[in-house]
């Protein structure tokens, strides 16, 4: 891959200032820049960054209808009625429906949960549901990370004397559904302080509430924040604000004390001998929880985030890891087939997005073969297969790029949609979609921005060698948990040779692992290249090259620094 590096050098400025707060807090300048691009300035905002704490969690009464919803809730439980869980499929809202069942179910037993079918029912609250918890005596549904924009099936709930306390995260419609409360961050009329939350975070904020009402202890509410993490992570959410201080304990969490059904998760990955972080979680815990509503159901996946027997646990990860790999061999193939479709599209250099449909196509991969192709070709896509007799599919976006927008732009066309900033799923009439790929097109091509449709490497900064010492390894963990708005920095080195023992390795003999040095000190730096031993015969050349990269600890020997270079290039490249 030809990447683009782009640095912006700090202005003398921002250097005097960094070297300002560096002397204040004890830690490196180029941190404390890094500190500054993140809109931290002062060493008591450092402080918080660096040490989260829970006390700093905004009052969950300042989201609009927290009082109604509690109050409903509060009567729900004095009356004896039964109360029904519901939320969506995916990660965010399983790990959701587990948190809020698995609390108020310490404190009252008529409480069912439910999570709807993705191909008998689709995304969302369904009638076949609403239909499921009048038949079962339910007159309170409580729905996790959907039901903002369903104001037929909540209208058709109510006729059936069912009321609905929302807690989602979607951005809604103009008309909000005849709910009795809806806690979400992102209506109009929103004054919460906070706008990020996931769909979980924000059933973690009605549990608060909740506790705060009741005078329960706070504490008996932290156990739960390991699925408040694994929802962080894996709904691509920013991790900054209060979602940095809800990750950074969900984190600790999960890797002192994690539920039992989560513990025979990372089990299963591979996972137990090693402190967890946020990728583990996109690439390895979140899948296998998604898997099961994928393949099978998503039900599944809150059965064993709510189970408290380790060997039950086992059992049903070990199913939910097998779901895992039949979606991999699914989302190959699929995107196998996508690559050839985009590979044959008209005028595709031209093409400022892409739009592509397979009525054949398995509807619970299409988001991540959708996202495959924003990798490959950096590009907003989507991808659609058909449903009954409507177009549905999801869309992904490439970085900085609204692709919720540019879905909204196209809303006459549209059966349903719904999303964020960087993924969507919507649904149109199958005549609609080529219309719907011309008006997506030019929505993208007279917003996106150049440098978003191509393959580029934000650098963060430049070191040398000698500058990446243990106490800055150890001050840049700080910035811990990394993800949207905490990126996790990529340096910099220009000019650096082959120590001549670096060598390519891995089965295929398809990586590099390298022993560098550069011309400001003795330092011998180990780094290690995936995926581009193309790079080794240049690097025995005993020319000097430039390279980018993450600063990580060496899995197999601890507390041993290594660089994951993330692209090379000769010196000679005026790439910065």
């Amino acid at each position: 891959m030809n990447y683009k590096w782009n640095y912006q050098p700090p202005t003398p400025e921002q250097r005097e200032a960094a070297r300002a707060l560096a002397k204040e807090i004890g830690i490196s300048p180029i941190l404390c820049r890094l500190l500054q691009e993140r809109g931290i300035t002062s060493a008591a905002e450092a402080k918080r960054f660096f040490r989260p704490q829970l006390s700093e969690l905004h009052d969950p009464f300042l989201m609009k209808d927290m009082d109604i919803a509690v109050d409903r809730l509060n009567k729900a439980m004095g009356r004896k009625e039964r109360i029904l869980v519901y939320g969506d499929y995916d990660v965010d809202g399983t790990t959701a429906v587990a948190l809020v069942y698995k609390f108020l179910q310490q404190f009252y037993s008529n409480i069912d949960y439910y999570i709807p079918d993705r191909y008998n029912e689709g995304y969302g609250v369904s009638r076949k549901g609403v239909d499921y918890a009048y038949e079962t005596g339910v007159t309170l549904i409580i729905v996790l990370d959907c039901g903002i924009k369903a104001v037929e099936e909540i209208s058709y709930a109510k006729e059936k004397g069912i009321d609905f306390i929302i807690c989602d995260h979607h951005v809604p419609d103009e008309v909000l559904p005849p709910a009795v409360a809806i806690l979400n961050p992102k209506r109009e009329d929103s004054t919460y302080p906070y706008d990020h939350l996931s769909g979980c975070g924000v059933g973690f904020k009605f549990m608060q509430a909740f506790t705060i009402n009741n005078g329960i202890e706070f504490h008996q509410l932290t156990p739960l924040l390991d699925l408040v993490a694994v929802s962080i992570a894996s709904d691509i959410v920013p991790i900054m604000g209060e979602n940095r201080i809800l990750a950074y304990h969900g984190l600790r969490q999960l890797n002192s004390n994690p539920s039992v059904g989560l513990k025979s998760i990372i089990d299963v990955c591979g996972l137990s001998e090693r402190e967890i972080n946020m990728s583990d979680i996109v690439f390895k815990i979140g899948p296998r929880i998604n898997a099961s509503g994928r393949i099978q159901n998503g039900k599944e996946a809150v059965d064993l985030l709510i189970e408290k027997d380790y060997q039950a646990a086992k059992e049903k990860s070990n199913l939910i890891n097998q779901y895992n790999e039949t979606r991999k061999d699914l989302d190959k193939n699929m995107t196998e087939e996508a690559n050839k479709i985009v590979d044959n599209l008209e005028h595709l250099d031209e093409r400022r997005s892409i739009v592509i449909y397979n009525e054949d196509w398995h509807k619970g991969v299409i988001g991540i073969v959708a996202s495959r192709l924003t990798e490959i070709y950096y590009r907003p896509a989507v991808v659609l297969t058909r449903t009954d007799n409507l177009a549905t599919g999801s869309a992904r976006s490439v970085s900085g790029f609204d692709v919720y927008k540019a879905i909204e732009y196209c809303r006459d066309l549209l059966e349903n949609f719904g999303g964020h900033t960087y993924a969507a799923g919507l649904s149109m009439k199958i005549e609609n979609v080529e219309e719907f790929s011309r008006r997506f097109e030019e929505y993208v091509t007279q917003n996106i921005l150049p440098e978003q449709t191509s393959a580029t490497i934000q650098i963060d900064a430049h070191l040398d060698f000698r500058d990446i010492t243990p106490k800055f390894f150890f001050d840049l963990k700080k910035f811990n948990p990394f993800g949207p708005d905490n990126h996790k920095p990529i340096f910099a080195t220009l000019n650096v040779y082959d120590y001549g023992t670096s060598k390519v390795v891995g089965r295929d003999q398809e990586h590099i692992k390298l022993e560098l040095v550069d011309n400001k000190s003795n330092n011998v730096m180990n780094g290690i290249a995936f995926g581009q031993s193309s790079q080794a015969r240049y690097i025995k050349t005993k020319q000097s090259f430039n390279i980018c990269y993450t600063i990580e600890e060496n899995t197999h020997r601890r507390g041993e620094i290594q660089l994951q270079i993330e692209d090379i290039k000769p010196s000679r490249n005026k790439a910065l």
